[in-house]
């Protein structure tokens, strides 16, 4: 890390005027899409976090949170994570993450939810794998038309939502960076996988959806900005997987892991069907 890291509330008007730039910067946004330094301020004063990672003094990245109701339940909902590029790669989002944790938990909550597009691999990993959260809903186009949240034309804005259940002994056992053990992964089923079409591109198969097994995988695109090109591909890996998910979540299945590598799967696992979470 080039410099000293500081994670910390930003309270003041001039460091929250930096996240202006900071969005424009990390997500190309119109003025329009961004998040104003009105609704940091309030939300500060009502109950929010805006929590800023400095480095060497300077606001390098942040995340924001509101109270918020989920079925029934009082919350945090996480809307924003944002690391200026030059500043990516040293773990900046994670350490953001945990010091969210820890505040929220000081508020007497613990629940953080939040909404991330299934086809960012990147994230997926930092949201299940990293942290412990689960996802048992999926929100086809949520966000509509709005083209800075898209992943190429024509593309739903679809979402998965998770929760992290930031007292649970998973969770708990993540903070401390416990490994979870894995089974071999050539004995689980998949309800989705990819394969080699005759131009060369890698697309999804037909999802498989009488799976009865306890635990399964659905495999997902490794990098879809690879595939930025390439748009009617990124379109038939996210309809697979809305088929997957939305079918699998109704037969009380939930997303508990992702497995990053040479190839990427989403892990299921059949959960109670109270609101218990693992």
């Amino acid at each position: 890390m080039p410099g000293k890291v500081i994670i910390r509330k930003l309270l003041k008007k001039a460091e929250l005027e930096k996240l202006i730039e900071i969005q424009r910067v990390v997500w190309k946004h119109p003025d329009l899409d961004l998040t104003p330094v009105h609704q940091f301020s309030i939300s500060n004063f009502m109950g929010g976090l805006v929590l800023g990672a400095l480095v060497d003094g300077e606001v390098a990245g942040f995340v924001y949170s509101f109270p918020a109701i989920f079925q029934g339940k009082f919350c945090h909902h996480s809307h924003l994570l944002a690391v200026l590029p030059q500043y990516q790669g040293y773990g900046l989002g994670k350490k953001l993450k945990w010091a969210q944790r820890r505040e929220v938990l000081k508020l007497g909550l613990d629940l953080i939810t939040w909404t991330y597009d299934p086809l960012q691999t990147r994230n997926a990993n930092l949201n299940f794998h990293t942290l412990g959260v689960i996802s048992r809903t999926y929100l086809p186009d949520f966000y509509g038309e709005t083209p800075a949240l898209k992943l190429g034309p024509g593309i739903p804005t679809d979402r998965l939502l998770v929760e992290w259940p930031i007292k649970s002994e998973r969770v708990e056992k993540k903070t401390r960076g416990e490994k979870e053990e894995f089974f071999n992964l050539d004995s689980w089923p998949r309800a989705l996988e990819g394969s080699t079409a005759p131009d060369g591109s890698y697309r999804p198969g037909k999802p498989r959806l009488k799976i009865k097994e306890p635990i399964f995988l659905a495999e997902t695109a490794r990098d879809v900005r690879a595939l930025q090109a390439t748009p009617e591909i990124i379109a038939a890996w996210q309809s697979a997987l809305r088929q997957v998910f939305t079918h699998y979540f109704r037969q009380g299945y939930a997303i508990v892991d992702f497995i990053f590598g040479e190839k990427c799967y989403y892990v299921l696992k059949k959960i109670p069907t109270s609101n218990h979470l693992l």
